[in-house]
């Protein structure tokens, strides 16, 4: 398990969850996103709504291990989980027919990790 002295203990509740999903899992889509969470909140960038325009397919499901952001376009139906949502970029997920999930959401859903794309 990645050491982390986050002070959150959403966050650590989270990493914990994480971590022992990422036991479990055939991919390693778990172990990277608790990398990008243990890290320090000033060294995780947020992301777009437009950057998941340009990097995503239509249906795919999206793990984002920060906040997303409304800044850009989306016009594809996407299953996100992230972190943190901004109000309009939730607003922007649905109102293009997709779903805006939590992270602890994403692992009940999505918990093997096939099929799931990281975005950092």
């Amino acid at each position: 398990m990645v050491q982390s002295s986050k002070g959150n203990p959403e966050l650590r509740r989270l990493l914990r969850e994480v971590h022992r999903q990422g036991r479990g899992a055939t991919t390693g889509l778990w172990e990277a996103a608790e990398v990008h969470l243990a890290r320090s909140r000033h060294h995780r960038r947020p992301v777009n709504v437009g950057q998941l325009e340009r990097v995503a397919k239509a249906q795919e499901v999206l793990l984002v291990p920060t906040k997303l952001l409304a800044s850009g376009v989306l016009t594809k139906p996407l299953t996100v989980g992230a972190l943190a949502f901004s109000p309009g970029a939730r607003e922007k997920i649905q109102s293009a027919g997709g779903k805006a999930l939590s992270l602890s959401e994403l692992l009940a859903q999505h918990g093997d990790g096939k099929g799931v794309r990281l975005v950092a």
